[in-house]
């Protein structure tokens, strides 16, 4: 493979502040989006075969070069704050939010059993979900699903990596 093209790709992904699709790769460069893929994922490769501090990882639809989870606490050290976690009530929403989308407000609360007013702000002003549209059913609720953010944060190159069902129960009975 062409060390330029590598090169070229690695100062793209570095210097992105979130995920680069193919596509978008594609219109900066011109070049051919198989090309592209093949060259991305052998990048990947070496990343993860050199086993440094950094990654390039498919996450949200697109390539993304960022710490490695092993070495994450040292840049975390960084940082002047840490990032909240999220509540059992904010997790326990957003699961229903992802398996369920889109999913109206109303369609949250009545899986949970109560009021998510506070915990649906939180988790949008945090960009982990997101307005979608409105139902067409009367008085049109809107209508939530999660964002790249949310595939992002938790890692999910997309909707398809989250655990089905039937993994959880295995969980459970281990």
């Amino acid at each position: 493979m062409d060390i330029n093209l590598k090169a070229m790709l690695e100062a793209l992904l570095f210097s992105s502040s979130g995920p680069l699709g193919i596509k978008e790769i594609k219109e900066i460069t011109g070049l051919p989006e198989a090309e592209l893929k093949d060259v991305l994922d052998e990048l990947k490769a070496e990343y993860a075969q050199r086993g440094g501090g950094v990654l390039v990882s498919e996450l949200a639809g697109g390539y993304i070069m960022h710490t490695n989870p092993d070495h994450s606490n040292w840049a975390r050290k960084l940082k002047t704050s840490q990032p909240s976690k999220l509540s059992q009530a904010s997790l326990e929403t957003l699961a229903i939010i992802a398996y369920k989308q889109p999913i109206t407000k109303a369609e949250v609360e009545a899986l949970r059993g109560v009021n998510s007013d506070g915990v649906m702000k939180t988790l949008l002003d945090r960009r982990l979900i997101k307005i979608m549209g409105k139902k067409e059913a009367p008085g049109k609720p809107v209508l939530f699903g999660t964002t790249q953010e949310f595939l992002i944060q938790f890692g999910l190159k997309d909707l398809m990596d989250l655990p089905t069902l039937k993994e959880f129960q295995r969980e459970d009975m281990v």
